[in-house]
């Protein structure tokens, strides 16, 4: 079987991401990145997700407390007031360009030329690094950057979900057969590990199992 990096956050996004990834014939090497964020309880999540999905897991330990500058990795309180217009605090600052860099790194190390990443540019959080042209750029990159490119081996980022809204992301999860009350999204969630119910990412999940008329397993408080 050809292999996949897969990047796993634990969230629902990445699950369906990991199990298109499947779908499509590849062993998966699921990368998680303890970036010391906020919401921990998710590390928890890709380490069940994987289990059932990975072939090979990988949590790798990057403090962005370090840096800061984002609600999920300094004292920042996380909004709680609905999705807005702009760039919001909980954008952590070139996350997706780190994450993808890694996975990069772990790909050419492992012989993979596939690198899955679950963004989406519908219903998200209005993030830059979510966007398709930043997706497209960064497959540039790293086929202009690496020894494998140089030599002729050519690298793909594919981000199935780019273009779904939340309610065809959970129907995907529905279709996979994956359980969604196995991922984990909420950027403040409780001590006990329930969503807030309150922030954007909580807001999207939500809208998104009622758009699609499903039955949402998420525990909110």
């Amino acid at each position: 079987m050809k292999q996949a990096v897969v990047l796993l956050s634990g969230g629902l996004d990445s699950m369906v991401c990991a199990g298109l990834a499947r779908e499509q014939g590849y062993s998966v090497v699921a990368l998680t990145v303890d970036y010391n964020q906020r919401h921990r309880v998710e590390l928890d999540a890709a380490r069940t997700i994987a289990a059932a999905l990975a072939e090979r897991h990988i949590v790798l330990a990057l403090d962005l407390r370090a840096f800061g500058g984002s609600a999920l990795t300094d004292d920042i309180a996380v909004p709680k007031a609905g999705v807005g217009g702009g760039v919001p605090v909980t954008y952590v600052p070139a996350r997706n360009t780190i994450f993808l860099s890694l996975a990069l790194g772990l790909a050419e190390a492992s012989g993979a030329r596939d690198i899955f990443i679950g963004v989406n540019a519908l219903d998200y959080s209005g993030y830059p690094d979510c966007r398709p042209e930043f997706i497209a750029e960064f497959e540039k990159l790293a086929n202009f950057a690496t020894k494998a490119g140089a030599e002729g081996g050519r690298f793909e980022i594919h981000a199935p979900l780019q273009h779904m809204t939340k309610a065809d992301i959970a129907r995907e999860a529905q279709r996979l057969g994956l359980d969604p009350a196995l991922s984990h999204s909420c950027y403040d969630p409780l001590p006990d590990g329930r969503h807030c119910g309150e922030c954007d990412a909580c807001r999207l999940r939500a809208k998104g199992f009622a758009d699609a008329g499903l039955a949402d397993p998420t525990m909110y408080v």
